[in-house]
């Protein structure tokens, strides 16, 4: 379908009308949204940052995905959503679907499930450099095909998982003839894979094959990074832009008017690099930009929220983000071992004051990892942990810990030494509005005598220190997304050692918990387990929770559909975009 231009596009056309403050013509169909930095990659499956992410998937497209207008699982390249059937005796876990009649790829011939077989291939395969995605997809243990339909297939699982249905079909399906000319992975199999991927890592062909696939060309060079999404990947100029154009005839066109997933309106995307906020924000005001999400709290309310002029031009848009921030304590640590101790510094974070006075009042409180946003599983009886100074005294006296020799710093017998509550409190460098919320807790604890020195790291040392559980006390955050919530990553005690369970938290009980969460189907039953989760992790606090941020999100106006935002990250989908 070709594009149709709009009244408004074709009086501005007549009028030749320029837009000086941006050097284009009025009414060109494109979008210019603002990145802070080059992503990392394109390819599909070893990418690792979210903003390549939100480019490829307007390159490339599932089995199906989650319409971010609804949150509801809608069917893409398959004709509808997968029939689904459990086999309790072998407890295998089977989703069969078709791929629609017209799906094509650039070269005009049909995608078939081979295509989705080699694409599961790379998201499970060792040797390709797709680790942290890999893990997700262990529990694919074949495809089956069908040889009289080619468009027919159905993955198996060994294994019941509550994110099976969303990792078994929305994952990036990629066309086999650009990404394994020579057909190279056809001997290897997903039950190869699954039976003893070591032997797998080790035959020369799939070493060959890795070593071309993991290249660089798969991961920016145009011609290379193909899918049957409505974009091509056009241009990537290093630390300026990223460019998208949208297909001739592009095969989905006939369905972008009923089907929100099929929307791709404009001509071209382009991913405009600034680094440097401040530059980024003057770029937004002088319309250079058409999109800039993650806009700081106080640019977004003191330079954008009170100028006449950017709410001339812009929709200033704040949705609820499904992430949360937290202060991480190591329980590893003699000074927070004792949950009394964790509970009193809970008490001494006024997050009230953090979202108004360092937030801009652009938050929501949250009581644990669930996000209230989530009703069923949400536990909504948990009473967050109130700013208590007196309390939290109480809590530290009870622990043992008091000042023994008058020196205003409390203090204890730790393995036979005597220990000042000294706590070192680390954040990314650069980030002010951690720094500042810290400083808020710095002073609250130096009135129950203990000593918080907040110290700025470099973000690969932050992480780093993090990963190999080097710190006391931390700022951080997680982002969530609308799928239920797989807890194993952050909470079992599995993932202490190379997973995100940085604090140390869990036991056999939590453990089991978790993996019953896992592999619950009924969506009743694991709400009533997540709710549980939640009172064990108020009661143990190995974190303190402190809020969900609302994106700050700024839309030129000029775009009049399509232009709504999300819950989802990054919080718009550019491709809806109308003038």
């Amino acid at each position: 379908m070709a594009y149709k231009v709009s009244n408004r596009m074709i009086a501005l056309a007549l009028a030749c009308l320029v837009m000086l403050s941006c050097g284009k013509k009025a009414g060109k169909n494109e979008v210019i949204i603002h990145e802070l930095s080059d992503t990392d990659m394109l390819n599909p499956t070893n990418y690792q940052s979210a903003d390549a992410g939100y480019y490829l998937a307007q390159i490339f497209q599932g089995l199906w995905s989650i319409n971010p207008t609804n949150l509801k699982l809608e069917p893409l390249l398959a004709k509808a959503l997968p029939i689904e059937e459990y086999d309790s005796a072998a407890d295998l876990l089977k989703y069969t679907c078709e791929i629609r009649d017209e799906a094509k790829w650039d070269n005009g011939t049909p995608i078939t499930a081979a295509d989705v077989v080699f694409s599961l291939k790379m998201f499970k395969a060792p040797v390709i450099s797709n680790e942290p995605k890999r893990p997700y997809y262990e529990m694919i243990s074949d495809v089956i095909t069908y040889p009289e339909n080619p468009k027919k297939l159905t993955i198996v699982c060994n294994k019941k998982y509550i994110l099976a249905k969303y990792v078994c079909g929305d994952f990036f399906v990629m066309p086999r003839y650009i990404y394994d000319p020579k057909n190279m992975m056809e001997s290897i199999s997903i039950k190869d894979i699954n039976t003893d991927a070591a032997k797998v890592a080790e035959n020369p062909t799939m070493k060959a094959f890795a070593t071309e696939y993991n290249s660089e060309k798969y991961q920016r060079e145009k011609g290379y990074v193909v899918g049957s999404g409505p974009y091509e990947f056009d241009q990537w100029v290093t630390g300026q832009k990223i460019v998208l154009v949208k297909k001739k005839n592009w095969w989905g066109d006939k369905f972008m008017e009923n089907e929100y997933l099929f929307k791709a309106y404009p001509d071209k995307l382009i991913y405009k690099v600034i680094k440097d906020q401040t530059a980024a924000l003057t770029a937004l005001k002088g319309q250079q930009v058409d999109v800039m999400y993650g806009i700081k709290a106080k640019d977004f309310v003191e330079q954008l929220q009170t100028s006449d002029k950017a709410k001339e031009n812009y929709n200033l848009n704040t949705p609820l983000s499904m992430g949360f921030y937290f202060f991480g304590m190591n329980m590893h640590n003699p000074k927070f071992e004792d949950v009394r101790v964790r509970q009193a510094l809970a008490h001494l974070v006024d997050v009230e004051k953090i979202i108004h006075v360092i937030g801009y009042d652009l938050g929501q409180r949250v009581n644990g990892p669930i996000n209230p946003y989530k009703k069923g599983a949400f536990n909504d009886t948990i009473k967050p942990y109130d700013y208590n100074v007196e309390e939290a005294k109480k809590l530290l006296a009870d622990a043992g810990w008091k000042d023994s020799n008058g020196d205003g710093t409390i203090d204890k017998m730790i393995n036979g030494k005597l220990t000042e509550f000294n706590i070192t409190f680390t954040y990314n460098a650069g980030n002010d509005m951690r720094r500042d919320a810290a400083l808020i807790f710095k002073e609250a604890a130096r009135q129950v005598g203990i000593n918080v020195d907040v110290v700025p790291q470099e973000w690969s040392m932050y992480i780093a220190n993090q990963k190999k559980h080097n710190f006391e006390m931390f700022y951080g955050g997680w982002i969530g997304s609308p799928i239920p919530d797989d807890l194993k990553q952050i909470w079992h005690t599995e993932s202490i050692n190379g997973g995100s369970n940085y604090v140390y938290f869990g036991n056999p009980e939590t453990d089991k918990l978790i993996d019953e969460i896992k592999g619950e189907l009924n969506e009743d039953k694991r709400n009533n387990l997540y709710r549980k989760f939640q009172e064990i992790i108020h009661d143990q606090s190995p974190y303190i929770f402190l809020y969900s941020p609302k994106e700050r999100i700024a839309i030129a106006k000029k775009f009049t559909k399509g232009a709504e935002t999300f819950i989802v990250r990054p919080g718009f989908n550019e491709a809806a975009f109308q003038q």
